[in-house]
């Protein structure tokens, strides 16, 4: 076990857990969640279901991919403590993938075992898929952090990083409400389809709407705010930051933005088909990906003096002045 190697199997983790979350993603849009009934592990009291109907399949399939990815991720973590040093970030990366998956577990089984799958339309269930995002989006961030250090980046430096550690804080978490309030809007459009642009408007404007409806409007509120936020954000963390690296991340999230927003108004005109609400999902883990690996490159580069916050950078600077 080698740290040559070892990125390669942080790649293989990552690039199949993104697999295993868009099936998840066909496992809702379809209906298919209850295709194991109740039941964790087994399905539908089966180790492995006999003559399963398309939505068992389905179903089963998402759940034998999802344990081949704890181990892919349990595996990662071994050869981390076995190839990297005390200390090392890959370390911590790997833990942080290792406990994300266990709780991504848990959460799923939770999902499954209360029954918040299939035609539930509780707030419950809402409030569970709002769990199961910012989880997932913690895992993928993890994943995306541990290849990025076995691939050599620098160790994050959190203190004295002043502006620009604001601006990424509020950009991570302004994607994070973009993806929650996408997840609940997702449901809605899964439940409550509708036949027609006007009478998805109908529906989330009627006053005896069901509560999942309105809230589809958040979503686009939303993803325009963040969307506009991220445009700049990219912009000024690349002049507070300058390095290759970091201008080529910050040219690859105002592209994906971009791409976002023009999937976002395709999927609302095609009223949300399956295979649009997949790319979606896919464009949405790709821009957090881009997003998170910008952070972890530009909080590792050297504060400059002029970031307004970096007290540790200007006192440096200062008792050097002083010394000369």
């Amino acid at each position: 076990m080698t740290q040559a190697r070892f990125w390669k199997l942080a790649a293989l983790a990552l690039a199949f857990t993104l697999g295993v979350i868009l099936w998840g993603a066909f496992v809702r849009a379809t209906g298919s969640g209850a295709g194991c009934g109740s039941h964790w592990p087994t399905c539908n009291g089966d180790v492995i279901p006999r003559s399963p109907s398309a939505a068992t399949f389905i179903e089963f399939t998402h759940r034998a991919t999802s344990g081949i990815a704890f181990l892919l991720v349990a595996l990662q973590l071994v050869w981390a403590f076995v190839a990297y040093p005390a200390g090392h970030p890959v370390r911590g990366g790997a833990s942080a993938s290792m406990l994300f998956m266990i709780t991504e577990a848990a959460v799923g089984a939770g999902i499954v075992l209360l029954e918040y799958v299939a035609h539930d339309a509780s707030a419950a269930r809402a409030l569970w898929m709002a769990v199961h995002l910012i989880n997932t989006f913690l895992l993928v961030g993890a994943m995306t952090c541990t290849l990025y250090w076995a691939r050599g980046g620098r160790r994050v430096r959190w203190r004295g990083q002043g502006a620009t550690g604001a601006l990424l804080a509020v950009a991570l978490a302004g994607v994070l409400a973009v993806g929650v309030t996408g997840a609940i809007a997702a449901l809605g459009d899964t439940l409550f389809a509708a036949s027609s642009l006007r009478e998805g408007i109908a529906q989330d404007f009627s006053p005896t709407a069901h509560f999942l409806l309105p809230l589809r409007t958040l979503h686009p509120a939303v993803a325009v705010v963040v969307s506009a936020y991220l445009l700049f954000a990219r912009g000024a963390i690349a002049a507070r930051r300058p390095s290759p690296l970091v201008e080529r991340l910050s040219m690859a999230t105002g592209g994906l933005v971009l791409l976002q927003i023009g999937a976002g108004l395709l999927n609302l005109l095609l009223l949300a088909p399956v295979w649009m609400q997949l790319v979606h999902l896919l464009l949405a883990d790709l821009l957090w990906m881009v997003l998170v690996t910008l952070a972890a490159a530009a909080l590792g580069e050297p504060a400059p003096a002029a970031d307004p916050g970096s007290r540790g950078e200007d006192d440096k600077a200062r008792s050097e002045a002083v010394a000369a």
